[in-house]
């Protein structure tokens, strides 16, 4: 199996650096700006794409982007990103996404995710908590390739609605369960 350098590089670094440390210093590398266009750019990639995400980013209240989250691991593995949460099109704070597993695993992928907020009560708790873990706060219901035919989409009746997508679309078997988000406080 050929490995790309970035994959390895990731790996390294979350091999050999607890995850959390490494994700506020990446946090730096891009300007607000960026974060802010490549966020915007991958809402919309996901709702042409998908035309349920389209229909739950209507009624949602802000929509968390975390445009490139790499995963990859040996034996032990982690992934991380960061991301911006919108609030009616416009930047309202930035963080990061975290998580590990054990088990045999070799390799990496990117992907993004969306974490669209429906409920005041749900956006609420993720600005005054800094953050969250999953299963910890809101419902959160993921809409990966394999339940996507199971979402309804004439109502919205959950807190959240996390999609997982790459270039080709929805991915399957990726959850939030075990990853941690968390507000990157910038200091100017």
């Amino acid at each position: 199996m050929q490995l790309s350098r970035r994959t390895l590089a990731a790996a390294a670094l979350i091999l050999a650096s607890p995850i959390g440390p490494m994700m506020a210093s990446s946090a730096h590398a891009d300007s607000r700006e960026q974060a802010t266009a490549r966020a915007i750019t991958a809402l919309h990639e996901l709702e042409e794409s998908q035309p349920r995400a389209r229909f739950i980013a209507h009624h949602a209240k802000a929509v968390l982007v975390f445009p490139s989250i790499l995963k990859a691991g040996f034996v032990f593995g982690g992934e991380t990103g960061n991301g911006v949460l919108l609030v009616h099109g416009k930047a309202d704070g930035y963080y990061n996404i975290s998580g590990g597993s054990w088990g045999l695993q070799i390799g990496g992928q990117d992907f993004a995710y969306a974490l669209f907020f429906m409920t005041d009560s749900s956006l609420d708790y993720l600005r005054k908590s800094d953050g969250f873990s999953a299963g910890t706060g809101p419902s959160i219901t993921v809409i990966n390739a394999g339940a996507a035919a199971e979402a309804n989409t004439t109502t919205v009746s959950q807190d959240v609605y996390a999609f997982p997508f790459n270039g080709k679309g929805l991915m399957a078997d990726l959850t939030l369960q075990g990853t941690k988000i968390t507000r990157i406080h910038h200091h100017d």
